[in-house]
């Protein structure tokens, strides 16, 4: 497993990212920041660092307002922040795309993800440390680590609502779904 940390600066670098991403769009200037000698000064190793992402847009009275991201282990971590940022805020199905007068009305929070880990025990779940991907079938669901504290989940708690979230019965995981966990650096604008 890939373990590695982000430093304030880092992170701040990576807020940055996901949020030039949204205004590029609203620019019409695609991709502008990406590939700018400003961000590219700036790389760390960390940053170039390949990891899975989601990146959550929240209203500043804490609702969701879009949030997407993968498990996509093949591209660099502020490559894969600048991606999933764009689509959080124009792609994500439960919202209408982000207009740019809510641009600034947005907070961003990124989770940063370790590699999946299959799990056979649910006694290995750590409430507040692990996320869980639940797939069965055709149907797959994701919850972020923070996802059962916000929530005050127990473990059935947590292992009902992603399968919920999958679009199955709450009792899926207990037969015939693969889970697995994972952890995330979490982080977000003040």
């Amino acid at each position: 497993m890939v373990h590695f940390d982000l430093t304030e600066d880092e992170k701040s670098i990576l807020l940055k990212i996901a949020r030039k991403s949204i205004e590029d769009n609203f620019n019409k200037s695609a991709d502008q920041f990406i590939g700018s000698k400003e961000l590219t000064s700036s790389l760390t190793d960390n940053l170039k660092t390949k990891a899975g992402v989601f990146v959550t847009l929240k209203t500043v009275v804490e609702q969701l307002r879009g949030c997407i991201g993968n498990f996509n282990f093949d591209i660099p971590v502020y490559q894969n922040v600048y991606n999933m940022a764009k689509e959080a805020a124009f792609s994500d199905p439960r919202f209408m795309p982000l207009n740019s007068d809510e641009l600034q009305k947005i907070k961003i929070e990124i989770s940063v993800l370790t590699p999946l880990e299959k799990i056979y025990d649910f006694d290995n779940i750590e409430i507040g440390k692990h996320g869980l991907y639940l797939i069965k079938g055709p149907y797959h669901g994701v919850l972020l680590p923070q996802v059962a504290t916000e929530f005050n989940m127990n473990k059935e708690g947590f292992l009902e609502a992603v399968s919920n979230k999958a679009g199955l019965p709450s009792d899926a995981y207990k037969t015939g779904s693969d889970i697995y966990t994972f952890s995330a650096i979490v982080f977000g604008e003040d």
